[in-house]
């Protein structure tokens, strides 16, 4: 076959499978419909984790008989449920009937490396179902509305009176930091400092990462008292690098009692602009000039990420009263804050790292 044929025939065939989806897609007015059920799939998702479908499916196709036993549920619902679910490729159905792991239903499970069972949970959390219907009211005003639905902040309605709720946040934090830490661990060059900052750090998976990518490197974990009084074992006395690292009990938004080399700022400019510019112009204050911040975010014009980042902008609203930034957003807010930014480079298909210098 010739080049020109060749290319005729990769012509054609892209042709005909071009056809061929748009013939399969449904139409707008079915996709509206879908798009204004996606409660449905979410609330699909909600329960196949709280239920633990995908721990108990193991590595072979099973009936949904032997699957309903073993997560105590009645066998037809959970086949109506899993049917569901096989729409948005969150398991399979075999032709026999029986139902097989996707590479998506993996990500369920508990003991998966990459899991997003907590995540899941998090973003299906009762207090949602209460939100999302007053969208329309937070656009409106520009304000969260927990505050008139619970009379509380939110951070406080969820310590006070949803301890299993704010236990699976503290769940989903933990796994996404620790995923994302590889990733911050691998990206960032910290030859030349001997000290790192990690601000609102969490449980301190990310300076934990660094400290052990560089051996030389001393490190300091600042967060609310609750959270670091749960910091990744490592960090704590008796662990691996407790010798290296100091854990700060404090708000970064009234003061950062920490000096150090390198600041990383990571997923926590979400609030409003007062407490992102408090909490920068801490770190300005605490570093000095010279000093190199990092902050770390997802962006909601970040192609890859986008429906998950604007959704999780919208949320942020809702709850806190929040945003997620775009990248002339963020840039906007790091130069008012007078920092100078040396570069902006992806982290992973979700996050960006803003490369900062304090000026002279």
């Amino acid at each position: 076959m010739t080049t020109a044929q060749i290319a005729h025939t990769a012509e054609t065939a892209e042709t005909a499978q071009v056809a061929q989806t748009a013939q399969t897609a449904p139409p707008p007015s079915m996709r509206l419909r879908e798009l204004a059920f996606g409660a449905a799939c979410a609330a699909a998702l909600r329960a196949a984790a709280r239920l633990g479908v995908a721990d108990a499916l193991g590595d072979t196709p099973a009936a949904v008989e032997d699957l309903a036993a073993a997560v105590k549920t009645e066998p037809t619902p959970l086949r109506r449920l899993l049917r569901a679910l096989t729409c948005y490729g969150v398991f399979t159905e075999q032709p026999d009937g029986t139902f097989a792991h996707t590479d998506m239903s993996r990500l369920l499970r508990e003991d998966d490396p990459g899991s997003l069972r907590y995540i899941t949970l998090w973003c299906t959390e009762p207090w949602t179902w209460d939100a999302w219907p007053k969208l329309d009211e937070a656009v409106r005003t520009g304000r969260n509305v927990i505050q008139d639905l619970y009379g509380k902040e939110f951070f406080v309605h969820l310590n006070e009176d949803a301890p299993e709720s704010a236990d699976v946040f503290n769940r989903a934090m933990t796994t996404s930091s620790k995923q994302s830490a590889r990733d911050v661990a691998e990206l960032l060059d910290l030859s030349g400092a001997s000290s790192i900052a990690d601000i609102g750090g969490g449980q301190g998976h990310v300076v934990a990462g660094l400290l052990e990518k560089y051996p030389a490197l001393h490190g300091t974990l600042l967060d609310l008292p609750r959270v670091v009084a749960g910091a990744d074992p490592r960090l704590l006395e008796g662990g691996s690098l407790a010798h290296r690292v100091r854990i700060v009990p404090g708000d970064c938004r009234e003061a950062i009692p920490v000096k150090a080399d390198v600041y990383i700022i990571k997923n926590i400019l979400e609030w409003d602009d007062d407490s992102t510019a408090r909490c920068l112009r801490n770190v300005i204050d605490a570093g000095g000039p010279g000093a190199r911040v990092v902050v770390i975010e997802n962006l909601v014009d970040d192609t890859p990420s986008m429906r998950f980042s604007t959704a999780m902008d919208l949320l942020l609203l809702l709850n806190v009263g929040g945003a997620k930034h775009t990248t002339d957003s963020m840039v906007g807010r790091l130069k008012a804050a007078g920092l100078t930014i040396d570069d902006i480079s992806p982290v992973n298909p979700y996050l960006h790292a803003f490369d900062c210098t304090v000026p002279a």
